[in-house]
């Protein structure tokens, strides 16, 4: 003889499928901003500091060549001596071509440093987002049908309704019995399937 299904509670199915939206609620825009962030910071790097290094080279090389053009034109000149001041005006310009181009390597290898290490860890991300976005979605559907399903047996059976375990109290009415079976509220007809 079969038994009925003992439904406790609901609620507690409710409570779950409203804490899974509240999750999704907040988890996708996490991740979205996690990816945005990424985006952004290769987009810095790519668009700003390369860009921003490369013309600096540009611009420190043409102050050395005028640096070096001063100072060749002072030593030409019979006229004066190269000064102290236009040595030292070759050299700050020389180092700072120098910085110029180390700014540039490094940016270029920090752009290949991220997304050596940024691409594993986005895809991960984006499966992830994948999962949020499809499968917990049907998840929650799914929840509300298994809710509304139970809520339907519940209220056609007879004499069916929710065991609440705090209701119950100390009855043995749906308690196990010595076989560990559950056994039916007395009175209760048991369905044959």
């Amino acid at each position: 003889m079969a038994e009925r299904a003992q439904v406790a509670s609901l609620d507690a199915l409710e409570s779950f499928r409203a804490g899974l939206i509240v999750f999704l609620s907040k988890a996708r825009p996490a991740l979205e901003d996690i990816c945005d962030e990424v985006r952004r910071t290769r987009s810095w790097l790519e668009s700003d500091r390369r860009v921003y290094w490369e013309n600096q080279v540009r611009v420190r090389s043409r102050e050395l060549e005028q640096a070096r053009q001063e100072l060749f034109g002072a030593s030409l000149s019979g006229l004066r001596q190269p000064t102290a001041a236009h040595q030292a005006n070759v050299a700050r310009a020389q180092a700072a071509l120098r910085q110029a181009e180390e700014k540039v390597q490094h940016t270029r290898q920090w752009i290949r440093e991220l997304e050596n290490q940024t691409l594993p860890l986005t895809r991960q991300l984006d499966q992830l987002n994948s999962f949020l976005a499809a499968d917990l979605v049907h998840a929650v559907a799914y929840l509300e049908q298994i809710r509304s399903t139970l809520e339907a047996y519940t209220q056609m059976m007879p004499g069916a309704a929710l065991v609440h375990p705090a209701a119950a109290g100390g009855t043995s009415e749906g308690a196990p019995g010595a076989d560990g079976a559950h056994q039916p509220p007395a009175g209760t007809e048991v369905p044959k399937v």
